[in-house]
């Protein structure tokens, strides 16, 4: 396919699009390379719109790793809406990358970011725009080589047959190292076609690619085995992880969008992975162990990026940011650093035992004083113990108590829906502990304008947690649970008018869970729901539960299961997973252990102040916690270049 830009053929469409300068690119600190000094070429995509595509942490990371190499260059591409699809369609315009509008068809590697799985009918849509076939295996060797990445590629098995590989875990070391493995198979003179391309990358031990993996089925559905098809390919795929964050400091020129975007701020990471264990949490069990970035190289990655952006909110990011050992010396030395500059500091939510006034000081001195967020994510003590959440009420009390004691105002909860074990009184507590926190607000601010605003997800089991073998709880239930919780909170005369109630109906989730769990044989479901128009399933509007549900009952029954047999189905120990051939670290026993646990209502400390819990990680991987403190504070904290 030709290189050539697109751009001529693509301006004539744009007067007849919706926000068309977000297909235009030239950013801010994008990068474009020369097409023909470079040997390896990757397109990179977050499969979603710009505005959310853009901000994307992990894509502007491998763009920046990429782009530093000699002979390597990558650029962006985002899902386009379905006007400009439409047209691309009519016009014979193909998926094109932002940077120098070229054919994504025209890449050596078109690599998929894929934090949700509700983006997949979007990979299918940029696949067919591109025009490269849907399913792998009618590729040829001129095709780029599709790879799957991001935290939902530790199942990559519903896409397995669209993708030609996929990579577990951190991306920055296993780019480079796909890089130079491509790079020689393409100075050999492509020897062996794909196959041999995707073989070699199959036997680092570290890409897995589904078509050299047998998929055997019991007669009930279940899965018998997963085995190899031929010699040197393992029989399991591990995860990457990088150990020293500080020697990957990225991004060093943070994208400034030319759009809106969903987060117009500059973030740093400023520590990777999770131990306290939360048994729904995905992210915080495939990302172990704790890995934390100095203070003073947070200190170096926010003065170079602020420079590089012009950004006024630096955004300190993590699973849990309150968490990282020095935060209180992070915060104050960056809101001293930036007295005058007015640079506001932001943390994505704060656990309820991790807050203190202080803290949330140094993060609002410079910047506005906007709410504060807590996820108790069980609205009972009891439900708390069961997802291990070690928050008792009388903690977030406390708490919220402080903060609106100290001038906030507004306080948003964030709750699930349909966790194990749960029962509507469980649910309904939610509702009280509303309630008592605007009323201890009221109490200590002698105020009446204090708002809590109560946030409700359904919960999706995930693989790789101790969740994983349990049930979903239906889209019927789910719904018929929050009903009987808003009219609670409505009902309330005293109350009820300070309490704001945002929930998700169940029926994303159930298709969520579908996918999240599901096996090869899902495949057939997403490419129907493709072909029959779904796109953006992320999107509230977009979305339609009822398309989802019509394919899968024209496609699973032929494989003799069905939606609730992926959601609803609790599975068994003996039960052999979708993913367990691919390593995240985590001992299958512990992970069991973990969710006997669970429905005995027993908690579990975080191992990053207690022993060792066995959970697997550290000694398979051969990796260690790491975390502070320096004793270092953050530099230069007095004249500060203008």
């Amino acid at each position: 396919m030709s290189a050539a830009s697109v751009f001529p053929q693509l301006e004539a469409l744009l007067p007849h699009v919706q926000k068309p300068i977000q297909y235009v690119g030239g950013e801010l600190n994008s990068t474009v390379k020369d097409w023909d000094s470079c040997d390896v070429r990757w397109t990179l995509m977050y499969p979603d719109a710009y505005e959310v595509g853009l901000p994307n942490q992990g894509v502007m990371i491998l763009y920046e790793v990429l782009n530093e190499r000699e002979g390597v260059l990558a650029e962006r591409t985002y899902s386009v809406w379905p006007d400009l699809e439409e047209l691309m369609r009519e016009h014979n315009v193909p998926q094109f990358t932002v940077d120098s509008h070229r054919p994504v068809g025209a890449f050596d590697v078109f690599g998929l970011s894929l934090s949700t799985e509700l983006g997949y009918t979007n990979m299918l849509t940029a696949l067919d725009l591109a025009g490269i076939p849907l399913e792998s295996k009618d590729r040829d060797v001129d095709h780029p080589i599709v790879l799957a990445g991001g935290h939902a590629a530790f199942n990559p098995e519903p896409i397995a047959d669209f993708i030609d590989c996929a990579v577990v875990g951190d991306g920055e070391q296993a780019v480079l190292e796909i890089t130079e493995i491509i790079r020689a198979w393409k100075a050999e003179g492509r020897p062996g076609g794909r196959d041999e391309v995707l073989f070699r990358l199959s036997k680092t031990g570290g890409v897995y690619v589904p078509r050299f993996y047998d998929v055997e089925y019991l007669p009930d559905g279940r899965i018998g085995r997963v085995v190899p098809n031929r010699s040197g390919v393992p029989w399991r795929v591990s995860k990457h992880t990088v150990m020293d964050l500080d020697e990957w400091p990225y991004p060093k020129q943070p994208l400034v969008p030319l759009a809106e975007t969903v987060h117009e701020r500059m973030s740093v990471e400023i520590f990777r992975g999770c131990t306290r264990g939360c048994r729904f949490c995905q992210a915080g069990m495939i990302t172990r162990p704790v890995r934390e970035r100095s203070i003073t190289g947070i200190g170096e990655m926010v003065d170079k990026g602020l420079k590089a952006t012009g950004f006024e909110e630096v955004g300190l990011l993590s699973l849990s940011s309150a968490d990282h050992s020095e935060i209180g010396d992070i915060a104050k030395g960056l809101a001293d650093r930036y007295t005058d500059d007015k640079i506001g500091l932001s943390l994505p939510s704060t656990r309820v035992d991790a807050f203190n006034v202080d803290l949330a000081n140094e993060l609002t001195r410079n910047g506005r004083r906007s709410g504060l967020t807590f996820a108790p994510e069980g609205g009972s003590e009891r439900m708390r113990k069961v997802i291990n959440k070690m928050v008792s009420e009388e903690d977030l009390i406390r708490t919220v108590a402080t903060a609106y004691g100290n001038g906030w105002r507004q306080v948003k909860l964030y709750f699930m829906c349909g966790l194990p074990t749960e029962t509507d009184e469980d649910v309904l507590q939610i509702g009280d502990m509303a309630v008592n926190v605007i009323a201890k607000g009221r109490e200590v601010s002698g105020q009446n304008d204090i708002r809590c605003t109560v946030s409700i997800g359904g919960f999706v089991p995930k693989p790789h947690t101790p969740f994983q073998w349990a049930p979903q709880l239906s889209a019927e239930d789910t719904d018929a649970r929050l009903k009987k919780l808003r009219d609670k909170i409505r009902g309330d005369k005293k109350y009820g008018r300070s309490i704001g109630f945002r929930y998700h109906d169940g029926k994303p989730g159930i298709v969520e869970g579908l996918l999240s769990r599901g096996d090869r044989r899902v495949g057939s479901v997403i490419r129907a729901v493709y072909e029959s128009g779904g796109r953006f399933d992320g999107w509230r509007e977009h979305f339609s539960y009822d398309l989802w549900m019509n394919c899968a009952e024209k496609t699973l029954p032929g494989f003799g299961v069905d939606v609730d047999w992926y959601t609803t189905r609790e599975r068994t120990y003996e039960e052999v997973l979708p993913w367990d051939h691919l390593d995240s670290g985590l001992d299958k026993d512990w992970l069991w252990e973990d969710w006997q646990d669970a429905l005995d209502e027993t908690e579990v400390e975080d191992c990053r102040w207690t022993p060792c819990f066995d959970c697997g990680v550290c000694p398979q991987l051969d990796l260690d916690i790491q975390i502070g403190p320096t004793g270092k504070k953050l530099l230069p904290l007095s004249v500060v270049n203008k």
